[in-house]
């Protein structure tokens, strides 16, 4: 899979980093796809630049 190629149903996602907030720590994180895989986690990608953004 080449870096550009769009994603289909079914395909595996490329593992990825994000910077993320910790409202309970008030300081901000890092998640790791293959960190939540290797636990056993699902999870749901979102993304909505308009809302949600820090001002």
């Amino acid at each position: 899979m080449t870096e550009n190629s769009i994603l289909q149903v079914g395909d595996t996602v490329p593992d990825f980093t994000l910077t993320t907030y910790e409202p309970t720590t008030k300081g901000f994180g890092e998640y790791k796809l293959s960190e939540a895989m290797k636990n056993g986690k699902w999870t749901m990608l979102f993304f909505y630049p308009a809302d949600y953004t820090f001002v």
